[in-house]
């Protein structure tokens, strides 16, 4: 999908799907370090394309973060070739490629996972994202999570909207 090898999101919709589908994974994550990301970048400009998948490397355990329309999201487990040229895209004007440079995320790299949550967007008026997920890590530096855009991910730095309710994954040490 979108010329990216290994790239065949399942996307789910709401926290106990995600939970259920993806709860014990991301909990193991707990205690692993974060060794390195990947996002897809335009050659040309250097623009980050936010719909195609966020992809993190913890001590070799790959998480694929993807989402879609308003509520939909995708998390996939050492699938993606972030080596493989992204192909198809001989149309475009632009050309999209992997890159492991992301201001963002950049601190968090070589830190420990202390947690993993997903959050839950309940804003106290009508909002038509009410109940949309991010995933949060968080480690000594500080957290980030990855959110619906609204039909794309975005990255956050930082504590989170206090109109975001966590659901605490898991933490702990890696086991082996």
């Amino acid at each position: 999908m979108m010329g990216i090898s290994g790239f065949e999101p399942t996307f789910l919709v709401g926290l106990q799907a995600i939970r259920d589908e993806h709860g014990q994974g991301l909990a193991a994550l707990g205690g692993r370090r974060l060794t390195g990301f990947a996002l897809v970048r335009f050659v040309e400009d250097g623009d980050w394309y936010a719909d195609c998948p966020v992809v993190l490397d913890f001590d070799g355990v790959q998480v694929e973060i993807s989402h879609s329309k308003f509520d939909e999201l995708s998390i996939g487990w050492n699938t993606i070739d972030t080596t493989a040229a992204i192909t198809g895209w001989e149309w475009f004007e632009l050309t999209p490629a992997w890159c492991s440079a992301d201001e963002r995320l950049e601190p968090f790299v070589g830190q420990e996972l202390l947690e993993v949550a997903l959050l839950e967007w309940q804003p106290s008026g009508r909002d038509m994202a009410a109940g949309t997920l991010a995933v949060e890590f968080v480690f000594d530096a500080g957290h980030f999570h990855i959110a619906n855009a609204l039909d794309e991910n975005s990255i956050e730095v930082g504590e989170a909207h206090p109109e975001w309710v966590r659901h605490q994954l898991g933490c702990g040490t890696q086991s082996d």
